[in-house]
Parts: C-alpha cells; sequence; structure tokens
C-alpha cells in the first residue's frame, strides 16, 4: 500500500479527565467574543454599548430576522435611547453578491457615521455577516462593525475582526433543517479537532436538535466549545498555515456541490457531503479506521444530515478538486480526518480516489439506507 505524504496535527492527548470548555458562557470565548443571555430585554447594555461608546448605529438586518425580531430590537434601541437606521436586506446565498456590499456601504454613507464611533450593527446568519463585514472593510480604510449571529452557522463563523455578540435564544426560532445544517459546521469542529465534543454530539445531538440548543446543561456548553474553540490555537508542523488548512475540512468539494446544487442544498448539508466523502478518503488509506468511519457516518444521519449527493458523483471530482487547488493559489496541501478529533493534510488526492470513494459511500448509503437510526 502507498504511504500518503501527510503533515499531522498534534495527536489528542492520552485519555484522562475531559478537558474544559474554552469558555464559560457569559464570559468572553476568544477576544471579541461575548455570551450575552437577554441581549434584547432593554434593561441590558450589552448591545447599546458594543463597538463603541453610545450613540448612532447603522442596523443591518436580515429580511428574515427582522420579521421575527425586528420589533423586539427597534424596542430595544428606543428604549435605550439609541439613535438608530435600520437596512433591511433580503441576504441569502444565492444573492451575495457586490450590490448588496454597495447597498451597505451607501447606507453608510447616507447615514454619515463616523469611521469609528458609530459601529455598524449587523443582525443576521453568516452571509449577512460577510456581505457587512465586506462594506466596513471598504468604507472610510475600515469601520468597526459588531456581529449578532441568528443563526447556527452565523454564530460558529469566524469573523475576529468584529465583536461578536452571542444570545443562543436566537436559535429558537431556526428551522429544523437550518439548524441541522448549522451542526455540520459543530461537527466539523469536532471530527478534526475535538474527540470530546464529537463524543458530545453521539449522546446528545438529537437533544440539541430538539431544544434548539436550548437544553439546560448541554446547549450552552456546545456553543461555547465551538465558538471559543481553541482546538485549532496547538502547535502544529504546518505553523499558521497549516492550521488555517485544517480550519478548510469540510470545504474541499462543497464549495463546487453548493454552487451547482442551490437552492436544492443548505450550505451546512453540502459541508456534511464532502466531509463523509472525505471521511471514506481517509478509511480506504487507513488514518480512520472501520468502527470510527461508521461512527462518523451514522452521526451524520443521526443529525438530519445528508452523506452524499448524486450531484457530487455526477460532475468531474476531479474538477472540483482542481476549483479547490485553485482557489488557494495552487497549494495542494488539504485536509482529511486522522481518526477522531484530529486530522492531516495531504498533497496526494486525486481524481481516481475519489471516484473510488465516492461509490463506495453509494454502496454504504443503500446498504444502510433502511436501517433504523438510534434514538437514544
Amino acid at each position: 500500500m502507498n504511504v500518503p505524504r501527510t503533515r499531522t496535527q498534534d495527536s489528542p492527548a492520552p485519555a484522562g479527565p475531559p478537558p474544559a470548555p474554552p469558555a464559560a458562557p457569559g464570559g468572553p470565548a476568544r477576544p471579541g467574543l461575548r455570551f450575552v443571555p437577554g441581549l434584547l430585554d432593554p434593561g441590558n447594555p450589552a448591545l447599546a454599548l458594543a463597538g463603541g461608546p453610545p450613540g448612532r448605529r447603522l442596523v443591518v438586518v436580515d429580511a428574515r430576522v427582522h420579521e421575527l425580531h425586528g420589533d423586539r430590537l427597534h424596542h430595544y434601541l428606543d428604549a435605550r435611547g439609541v439613535d438608530h437606521e435600520t437596512l433591511v436586506l433580503p441576504v441569502h446565498e444565492q444573492v451575495k453578491t457586490m450590490d448588496a456590499v454597495f447597498q451597505v456601504a451607501d447606507r453608510m454613507d447616507s447615514f454619515g457615521i463616523s469611521r469609528r464611533g458609530a459601529p455598524v450593527l449587523a443582525v443576521g446568519g453568516g452571509v449577512l455577516a460577510e456581505v457587512v463585514g465586506l462594506a466596513c472593510t471598504l468604507y472610510r480604510r475600515s469601520t468597526p462593525f459588531v456581529r449578532i449571529p441568528t443563526t447556527l452557522h452565523g454564530l460558529v463563523a469566524r469573523r475576529p475582526e468584529a465583536e461578536t455578540l452571542v444570545d443562543p435564544a436566537f436559535l429558537v426560532t431556526l428551522g429544523r433543517r437550518h439548524l441541522a445544517s448549522g451542526l455540520a459546521e459543530v461537527l466539523k469542529v469536532a471530527l478534526i479537532a475535538d474527540a470530546e465534543l464529537f463524543g458530545l454530539l453521539e449522546r446528545r445531538g438529537r437533544d440539541l436538535l430538539d431544544t434548539r440548543f436550548q437544553a439546560a446543561g448541554i446547549g450552552t456548553a456546545v456553543l461555547a466549545r465551538v465558538v471559543g474553540t481553541t482546538a485549532f490555537e496547538g502547535a502544529a508542523p504546518e505553523g499558521e498555515d497549516g492550521r488555517e488548512r485544517l480550519r478548510h475540512f469540510g470545504h474541499i468539494f462543497s464549495p463546487t456541490l453548493e454552487t451547482r446544487a442551490l437552492p436544492e442544498l443548505l450550505h451546512g448539508e453540502a459541508v456534511c457531503v464532502d466531509m463523509a466523502l472525505s471521511t471514506v478518503v481517509a478509511r480506504r488509506r487507513g488514518l480512520v479506521d472501520a468502527e470510527q468511519a461508521e461512527r462518523i457516518l451514522r452521526l451524520m444521519r443521526r443529525l438530519e444530515l445528508p452523506v452524499r449527493h448524486p450531484l457530487l458523483e455526477s460532475i468531474a471530482l476531479g474538477g472540483a478538486l482542481a476549483d479547490t487547488v485553485r482557489r488557494r493559489d495552487g497549494r495542494r496541501w488539504l485536509p482529511l480526518p486522522s481518526g477522531i478529533g484530529a486530522g492531516v493534510l495531504v498533497d496526494d488526492l486525486g481524481g481516481r480516489e475519489l471516484v473510488g470513494a465516492a461509490g463506495w459511500l453509494r454502496a454504504w448509503s443503500a446498504v444502510t439506507a433502511a436501517a433504523p437510526t438510534l434514538d437514544g
């Protein structure tokens, strides 16, 4: 058997007491990030003071979020005496365009905010944060903004340049499918960097779905572990560049798949299909053993996520791989799981190997499709 050329993240620590979560609810998980339950309670000053001194605020809010939370948001800002204007954007993956970015920048200009004294409040999911973040970067050599994520995907997305206020109560209004899609990003961290989190998802993942992360003793604990994760920050032979490449796990084939499948697949669903295929590649290379591969794939199904999609097999997998390498300036090192809770970077992944892994996954799916799921 050919030995794959790999660069390996540090192996998991020996068995012992489980590590404490990187952040405790109510305290900072990483610089600029705070858990703030009751964020829209007028008695809570956190949002009014976020990002800078009290003053004027431009609020950019996702259209669906505005339907659900707009009244409470405006009541809060009025009660706190915050002079504000609101820009409501119908933002989702299909309309993530420069037109939306320019719309935000134009409103910033007409509102007349100062570059440092009036941060923009971005209330919505990950796509809205990307749009607002780019607009703020372009406007007058960077204007600060504050993220108020209202989706699970937006909550776990990394925007180190923005202050972020996390209130898990926003997740109550998420549809189950969108919540499951966001869980794919949680699973990504668990699979490639945090074996303890993977175990939590195995034991309580369905509880997280059923309660929309409101279950006492588990919901906020999992969120704190993910949004404050230091799992990627440990020493690695590749240094900072290697750690960033490990973060790309689940995003080797998913950008091509998601683009071609829109609007059929949600972002997290495409990421999960990518992770499932990568897991099978790792299994066939001996990086993941049979029991671990079975646990991973069954957990994906337990979290109500897809493990395969016909489109991923009908497109040229080699072409999708080439797209990924091109997006990364020709850099070949790509992440695969190495057991559960660790990852490696490989530079010899090829189209023929991917076709074989896709066929294995198709056969596994056919055999297990009628098998009952575990609800314990």
